[in-house]
């Protein structure tokens, strides 16, 4: 890795093996694209890309009139001059202009990574990746913006972020503040989304881009199950094993914009930050406002690879604490079990069962605190429930860890229900719009988590609890959209601080809770995966990919997630049949065999089962145990799309290929069809490789494949509706 700066022509070149990223000075001193992709060999000036010729434009070096920032490609663009495509930003001035300027000051070039204050980032040490900041200033409007790049010694990956300060004497606000702009050459691509809602996330949609602007967004106060803050853009023959492919990752949880705007002289923009609807930041003398940070991350090997790159890099460099690259516990959670009825006596009896099946950690879920028997009251007291514990967390833990268990429980600290003992000493703490009604969610409104004396409030009924007892797991659910947003506490001019000062509530209490529980292991949920999203990987290195348990569903919606997210990030269980969202019910083999690729556990009372049935998950919990490590942190290959057939098939290989698990599951059987072959990929083609007691070289199985002949047995056949199979290679 390196970063090149040429004074003679004012150019940077970011490269690694993988990549090139090429800034230049335009004219003005405005910064311009000049090259992304595979690396090459640059030559020392690059300025010949830049477009220079009279046509019916604006143009911006009013001497030669040769220049417009229309037909050009810019770093973090502005509208207003000659550039008349999506800004990256907006300052609006004290007499009301929003025409803003940047051009280059400084720059400094060093080793590593800083951190982004009160914000999740990817982090390296010196030797893991350099920084370039550009300052760069606007006289005008009196401030100055740090435009920051990290590239990685390892991944072909750009992270991006912005710095805005007031330099003046006279307020001025920021309205838009985006953290990354990429604009591209042409628009020969294919975008890709990962779309849903409640019980159906992360589902891929993709659509040729052209003239025109294509987006995502959120503006429910979380990054959303409707629409991922993760985009792809992609040529229009790029598959899962080839091709080129662009991802862009947002380490963020709050309200987003993910923008591609084709202009109709054919460049091609992508933007993506914070969602500059109800977003105004106002920027006293001094004061400064930092972006999230994007992820870019470039490949010319096909979709596979490009996820293979944010799995690594998420795992090594976002992750972090006693949990990073640690394999995950294998849980019992009671909720599917009890719900929210239950005695201490219920929970020892399904977590003593637990135990027997070998599982190493159990989950106390909703219905523990307050006057909590069902969804209408209690969130916000955080104290625990006599009737239902009688000794307390603290008494149930050393229980449960008595029996060789470790312990965790579920909370839902940024939710309130107005009937609590929380809400009614303090109603102004919530998020609530003055002289209109406030909307419910699951009964519940949203605590006001910009307010520091909201944030403190829930901190200290939370360590109390937990510093009681001992606890290695926290589940934090969120369970609704932020709605009428408005907090009490600021003032007119701040109200558009609100939505992003609350996800920073939301972060400084998961970092103080971590600061002070650096051993337990968070995992997110809000509803699902309504807040599935880098940004809470840096806090939570797992989280509960959807409320939907029906392992039919789970292997599209896991299927999506693996695109951005590592696997080891995906909460995974067995729940019971019938399905608690769908009715269906599928056998405890083909639960298993896809609650196999991610965290892995049991959402049901073990207690239930059949003799057969418990033998059974004994026996896949002494395979996920074998196999976790490999699992959980392989390199993961995607092999037959659940979305294009009535099939779908993944594997995990290991770094030295010496070892292999594959995933195969039939979703709906077809007649009179011959079973086929499914080709693997990632391994050596000149080893061999055992399965089932057989043997096979690599190149035969990647491409030839594994003939599905093979997995037909007795009283079972690969083809029947919801049948599965989970096989593993070991190199001869």
């Amino acid at each position: 890795m390196n970063i090149i700066w040429n004074k003679t022509y004012g150019q940077f070149h970011l490269y690694n093996d993988s990549i090139s990223y090429i800034i230049g000075t335009a004219p003005g001193g405005e910064l311009t694209n000049l090259y992304f992709g595979k690396r090459i060999h640059a030559a020392d000036d690059m300025s010949y890309v830049i477009f220079r010729m009279g046509m019916p434009n604006v143009a911006v070096d009013a001497d030669t009139e040769s220049y417009s920032m229309e037909l050009n490609r810019q770093e973090y663009p502005s509208f207003g001059t000659t550039d008349f495509g999506t800004q990256a930003y907006e300052i609006e001035m004290s007499n009301g202009s929003r025409v803003s300027s940047f051009v280059y000051k400084s720059h400094t070039i060093f080793p590593g990574k800083k951190q982004i204050n009160g914000l999740p980032a990817t982090y390296a040490k010196d030797e893991e990746a350099m920084t370039l900041e550009v300052e760069l200033c606007d006289e005008v409007a009196q401030a100055s913006l740090v435009l920051s790049y990290t590239i990685f010694d390892r991944y072909p990956v750009i992270a991006r972020h912005a710095v805005f300060t007031n330099r003046g004497n006279t307020r001025i606000k920021l309205t838009r503040a985006m953290s990354c702009c990429l604009d591209l050459p042409d628009q020969d691509y294919e975008w890709m989304q990962f779309t849903g809602a409640w019980a159906r996330e992360r589902i891929p949609e993709t659509r040729k881009l052209g003239t025109g602007t294509t987006s995502i967004e959120s503006k429910r106060g979380t990054s959303s199950a409707n629409q991922n803050p993760f985009i792809i853009i992609k040529r229009p023959h790029t598959d899962d094993f080839a091709g080129e492919a662009i991802g862009f990752s947002f380490v963020y949880s709050g309200n987003f914009l993910a923008a591609a705007e084709g202009g109709t002289h054919g460049r091609l923009r992508i933007l993506m930050g914070i969602h500059p609807d109800r977003f105004t930041w106002p920027l006293d003398k001094g004061d400064s406002f930092e972006t999230p940070e994007v992820i870019i991350a470039a490949t010319d090997k096909g979709l596979n690879d490009l996820s293979q790159t944010y799995h690594m890099l998420y795992n090594n460099h976002l992750v972090r604490g006693k949990w990073k690259n640690e394999p995950r516990p294998i849980l019992n959670n009671n909720w599917e079990a009890t719900f929210m009825d239950f005695t201490e006596e219920d929970i020892l009896r399904i977590a003593s069962k637990a135990k027997e099946a070998g599982v190493e950690l159990f989950v106390l879920d909703d219905g523990w605190f307050g006057e909590r028997n069902d969804d209408f009251a209690g969130l916000g007291d955080w104290v625990e429930n006599p009737e239902k514990l009688p000794q307390g967390m603290s008494g149930l833990a050393r229980k449960i860890n008595a029996m060789g268990l470790k312990f965790g429980f579920w909370i839902e600290p940024e939710m309130v229900n107005p009937n609590s003992n929380l809400y009614r000493r303090h109603p102004d703490w919530v998020l609530a719009t003055p002289g209109r009604k406030s909307s419910l969610g699951r009964h519940q409104l949203v605590l006001d988590f910009s307010r520091p004396e909201v944030v403190d409030h829930i901190y200290n009924m939370l360590f109390k609890v937990m510093s009681d007892a001992p606890i290695s797991y926290i589940k934090w659910d969120m369970n609704r959209s932020l709605t009428e947003v408005f907090s009490m506490d600021a003032s007119s001019e701040e109200q558009g601080t609100v939505y992003h000062r609350y996800v920073m509530g939301v972060y400084s209490l998961y970092s103080r809770l971590i600061e002070a529980f650096p051993d337990i292991l968070f995992e997110s949920c809000s509803s699902g995966g309504n807040r599935f999203d880098a940004g809470m990987l840096y806090y939570a290195p797992q989280a509960w990919c959807s409320d939907n348990t029906d392992a039919i569903d789970r292997i599209r919606i896991q299927y999506g997630s693996s695109y951005g997210y590592p696997i080891v990030s995906i909460g995974s269980h067995v729940s019971a049949v019938p399905n608690q969202q769908t009715g269906r019910s599928v056998s405890i083999s083909t639960r298993a065999n896809v609650a196999y690729f991610g965290t892995f556990g049991y959402e049901l009372d073990l207690n239930e089962l059949s003799d057969e049935e418990f033998a059974e998950v004994k026996d896949q919990i002494a395979f996920m145990k074998k196999y976790r490590d490999l699992i959980q942190f392989g390199r993961f290959y995607r092999l037959r799309s659940p979305f294009e057939t009535d099939q779908a098939a993944w594997m995990v290989v290991s770094e030295d290929r010496s070892r292999a698990v594959v995933g195969f599951y039939c979703m709906r059987s077809n007649v009179n069809t011959l079973p086929g072959f499914l080709k693997l990929a990632g391994l050596d083609p000149d080893r061999q490789y055992s399965m089932e007691g057989e043997k096979y070289y690599g190149d035969e199985l990647m491409n030839m494949g594994i003939t599905l002949m093979r997995f037909y047995k007795e009283g079972f056949t690969i083809s029947e509706d919801h049948a599965s199979f989970v096989t593993v290679l070991e190199a001869v």
